[in-house]
């Protein structure tokens, strides 16, 4: 039977996918707003935030891509009529990677203050980020395991449960934080950085909870442990090591961008911390039909459903473009209330609203390169996903970073070389996208 690919289907995968992808981002900018209008340091406190957030987000990115490697594997054996064959994997992925989290805490934790001076921290920034970083890092397995469930949901095509998790992880995060850092009279005493840090940890855990709660009950697939290890668990591993290599040159990315920003001193900090952490927004935005077409181009290849996988790349480019061209919209409406939002500063409001106008710019084209990625993560292509950023960062993205920044462009000099490195990421997926299945679709 042919997969459904129309735009209400799409829509029915793509809107609870955007939901549960905002939440991450949600829980930074909760932090962020929250942090940046505190009485004491808040420009100090706010750098922290945005410091450790990078550090967090690589860590969850480089572990977190267990959810496309999963769902890649269990949507491409849905559509081949072959899910009993990976019934165990999903078990066996989460205990492979949130053994390595527990790595990472043993690994990090002693050194958080060193690994933080390299991002350009010192003084009382350098001990916010510590102070930070040694609780918030504690939901890191909690993180990981919802991420791997999450692509487990998105293998067997649904995206409501991820959503209403989300939901309730987000929830509960900024009421907590709200409750953490402020405090309640005669209840409970203000707790600065550290209170949005546990509000962080708690939250990860009630959304590893519940994602537990919902695979077990909502569906046939089992968190129990088994051996020997599932067949395809040598392809998963391969397509980690592959998406592993290509996260850290993502990272890199953030580590050049948010080392510069931190270079130019605590005002540039905090206005790229709020700026980039609105990136993340649309980027998360944008993630929503992303997410649908990583779910339904796995199915699609599995199922050898050639023409449909080429009309949904096709509506896939339609719809990423105009949603790219609202989100600029709404934060060009809205562009000064925006920054107010965050702080009270006007140094860190000048800062910002000098840079903002360009991560609004990119929106459209921010929707090609992470759609395409997307369906590239559902096909299982994570070699030439690795490959493209490789380049992309280190022959385009740092090269641009320090031509401007020697032209002392400072944030203009970030923003404007992730505009570059977003192209470069994008337009060569379309163009092997359509190299490679438009002659198969002729064929079918």
């Amino acid at each position: 039977m042919s997969t459904n690919i129309s735009l209400k289907h799409i829509n029915k995968l793509a809107i609870p996918a955007l939901i549960s992808g905002v939440s991450e981002p949600i829980l930074s900018l909760t932090d962020t707003a929250i942090i940046g209008n505190v009485d004491t340091n808040a420009i100090e406190a706010l750098a922290a935030v945005g410091i450790v957030g990078t550090f967090i987000s690589m860590l969850i990115w480089v572990l977190g891509q267990t959810r496309s490697a999963i769902s890649s594997i269990v949507s491409q054996h849905l559509g081949a009529n072959k899910l009993d064959k990976v019934k165990n994997l999903p078990a066996q992925a989460i205990f492979i990677i949130t053994s390595l989290s527990i790595l990472i805490i043993i690994g990090t934790y002693p050194i958080a203050d060193s690994i933080f001076k390299l991002y350009n921290a010192s003084d009382l920034i350098l001990s916010y980020s510590v102070d930070y970083y040694k609780i918030r890092v504690f939901g890191f397995p909690f993180t990981l395991f919802t991420i791997a469930i999450f692509g487990t949901f998105r293998g067997l095509q649904n995206t409501f449960y991820p959503m209403i998790i989300a939901i309730i992880g987000a929830l509960a995060n900024i009421i907590l934080d709200f409750i953490l850092v402020y405090g309640i009279d005669g209840v409970i005493n203000p707790m600065h950085i550290q209170g949005a840090a546990y509000a962080s940890v708690i939250a990860q855990v009630l959304m590893a909870v519940f994602s537990a709660y919902f695979l077990l009950t909502k569906t046939s697939i089992s968190l129990k442990l088994t051996f020997p290890f599932n067949k395809e668990i040598k392809k998963f591993i391969l397509m980690i090591l592959n998406l592993f290599v290509r996260t850290l040159a993502l990272n890199i990315t953030l580590y050049f961008a948010t080392s510069f920003a931190t270079r130019y001193g605590g005002t540039y900090i905090a206005a790229y911390t709020i700026a980039i952490n609105l990136w993340f927004l649309g980027a998360f935005i944008i993630d929503g039909y992303a997410s649908a077409g990583n779910i339904l181009s796995g199915k699609l290849f599995g199922g050898e459903e050639y023409k449909n996988l080429i009309k949904l790349s096709n509506k896939l480019i339609k719809y990423g473009i105009v949603i790219g061209i609202i989100i600029g919209i709404i934060g060009a409406v809205f562009y000064y209330p925006i920054g107010k939002i965050f702080t009270k500063d006007e140094q860190v409001l000048a800062e910002f609203y000098n840079v903002f106008w360009i991560v609004l710019a990119m929106q459209p084209l921010c929707s090609l390169a992470f759609i395409f990625d997307g369906m590239f993560k559902g096909l299982g292509k994570m070699k030439l996903l690795r490959n493209i950023l490789l380049i992309s960062t280190f022959l385009v993205f740092i090269p641009i970073l320090y031509l401007l920044d020697d032209l002392d462009y400072k944030l203009h000099a970030i923003f404007v070389a992730l505009t570059v490195w977003i192209i470069a990421r994008g337009f060569p997926l379309i163009i092997k996208f359509r190299k490679q299945f438009l002659p198969l679709a002729q064929k079918t």
